[in-house]
């Protein structure tokens, strides 16, 4: 299935039907008058979180979703039938913006969330609203209300609680591939990762949570080099970033500082959240090579990295419990102070 992450849809709610202009003629019958039922009322336009989707490709081919009209009144009273609701549904952590890109209209972090985008037009009243003791045979009727139009855009920012950030080539997918049982394409040149993966990792029976790895960054990706920085939206709602280093690589402090910087210059708080810096490849290397490049991102960075190996499986649970500390951490439930503390007196 195609990955894509953002579309514009156009959506209409439908219009309310016509009221009617009817009167009561039956036989036998005295004081017949106005009947006319009122109109239906158009149908909404919603949106709906649901499990088991991860792209928006259905909307690339459908894009525009309208809603049906309300049905018109009838005579004896009757009222129209209303409109049907015309339902868009889309993966967890579906965001709506208005046609600037920049409203948010809805965001859409749960399974089962629903919200009304657009409501139906109100059906028209029949002539036997207006109908009183000075307008006893009103021949009139109101026409029903128009729908509401838009073009939206929908976005999508896939649910993690970890996040893999790094170069291309850092083996950000092979480590993904190696604690979960997702299946990312792994090869030796770089972007092999064109879009995000997700995997699930178990640590234990209560020990669980979402990892995504999305394409390496390089220098200059805020300013569109490479694949830019467009994928940075499904790192936003983790609650820790793995900073993955190749520490067979030249110049490990540039390549830790080159991926500080380009999350700073994306902004939305990426760069503020945690992070665990984990020296990759490190099989490779003897103990003093070790050693040296610890020594070096400390010294950077000011924490301790991992030393790990994805395909050995070297330190990898290690970092993986440090993780899900982070993600616990953000879990938590916040304590509720009621001043109970503060007043009690022994």
């Amino acid at each position: 299935m195609k990955f894509l992450d953002q579309c514009k849809i156009f959506i209409r709610s439908g219009d309310g039907g016509g009221g009617a202009v009817s009167f009561r003629r039956e036989k036998f019958i005295e004081y017949g008058g106005p009947d006319g039922g009122d109109g239906g009322r158009g149908g909404d336009v919603w949106i709906e979180a649901v499990d088991g989707l991860n792209t928006l490709i259905d909307y690339r081919y459908h894009q525009h979703f309208k809603a049906g009209t309300g049905g018109h009144g009838m005579g004896r009273n009757r009222t129209g039938a209303g409109g049907a609701d015309a339902i868009l549904r889309v993966p967890v952590g579906t965001q709506v913006f208005e046609e600037d890109q920049e409203t948010l209209i809805a965001d859409l972090d749960q399974a089962g969330m629903r919200v009304r985008l657009a409501a139906g037009g109100n059906g028209g009243f029949g002539n036997a609203y207006f109908k009183g003791p000075i307008n006893q045979a009103p021949k009139r009727a109101n026409p029903g209300l128009p729908g509401i139009e838009s073009w939206i855009w929908l976005r999508l920012k896939l649910i993690a609680d970890v996040g893999l950030v790094g170069l291309p080539n850092a083996g950000k997918s092979t480590f993904l591939a190696a604690v979960s049982a997702a299946t990312p394409k792994i090869a030796d040149y770089p972007f092999t990762t064109l879009v995000p993966n997700l995997g699930v990792v178990d640590l234990s029976t209560n020990e669980r949570f979402v990892i995504a790895d999305v394409p390496g960054l390089i220098e200059g990706a805020s300013e569109g080099a490479g694949l830019g920085t467009r994928f940075l939206g499904h790192l936003e709602r983790t609650a820790v970033l793995i900073h993955l280093i190749d520490a067979t690589g030249p110049h490990l402090t540039k390549t830790w500082r080159t991926i500080r910087r380009e999350l700073e210059a994306y902004g939305d708080g990426l760069d503020e959240k945690a992070e665990l810096i984990a020296l990759n490849k490190v099989d490779a290397l003897d103990k003093d090579a070790r050693a040296k490049a610890a020594r070096a991102i400390k010294r950077a960075s000011g924490q301790k990295p991992f030393l790990i190996s994805a395909v050995s499986g070297e330190g990898v649970r290690d970092l993986l419990r440090a993780a899900h500390a982070k993600v616990r951490e953000r879990d938590a439930p916040a304590p509720v102070d009621d001043g109970t503390l503060e007043s009690w007196r022994p």
